[in-house]
């Protein structure tokens, strides 16, 4: 541990930083803040947090793809070594689990989202999961899960007495089975005659 001299007046209190006049505590190589800070991968003050911490907060605010979080790190300038050290001890902690968030993300968005299958494909795709991966989820029979969500984006689009044709060109844009268009559209303009009623 070592003192060092400050410029501007400092805050009298006992701890990390603790003050006497214009001096301040700094914690040195031996110190036992700093021994914590290795062991827990934090930073001391004025130290860039390490690849495994930085990565860690990532991961702690929501899930990424391997090929994400790489390239997050890589912007924040950690060396090659350093991402592949991190990315080994995320998965030893299970803390880095690939496959469970991608099929998290692919569930949440086949469940709750207007998106066809196709969508949420080039979705995962661009949040850096293997294509493998995420094609490995998709369900074998999706045809009343496609119509359901393109009677939805329909419900938010249009309105019965639109053109069809562009309300399947729209679906069909939007990478829906053409079966599945064709059925929403005749399903959806069929209300017409209720909403007369």
């Amino acid at each position: 541990p070592m003192w060092t001299r400050r410029k501007r007046p400092l805050t009298e209190d006992l701890g990390e930083g603790a003050t006497s006049g214009d001096w301040t505590f700094v914690p040195g190589k031996g110190s036992g803040v700093q021994r914590a800070a290795k062991a827990t991968g934090k930073k001391l003050p004025g130290e860039k947090k390490t690849a495994l911490a930085a990565a860690t907060d990532m991961l702690a605010r929501q899930d990424y793809s391997i090929r994400k979080l790489v390239e997050k790190l890589r912007r924040k300038d950690y060396r090659a070594e350093e991402i592949v050290a991190a990315l080994r001890r995320l998965k030893e902690l299970h803390y880095l689990d690939e496959r469970g968030a991608c099929e998290r993300q692919f569930h949440y968005l086949y469940e709750e989202s207007r998106k066809s299958v196709r969508q949420i494909v080039v979705t995962l795709l661009k949040r850096g999961y293997p294509k493998e991966l995420v094609t490995s989820f998709i369900p074998k029979n999706i045809y009343e899960r496609e119509k359901a969500a393109a009677l939805r984006s329909l419900h938010v689009k249009y309105r019965p007495t639109h053109d069809r044709r562009k309300m399947m060109a729209n679906l069909c844009r939007n990478g829906f089975d053409a079966s599945a268009v064709y059925d929403a559209v005749r399903i959806f303009t069929a209300s017409i005659g209720d909403e007369e009623k």
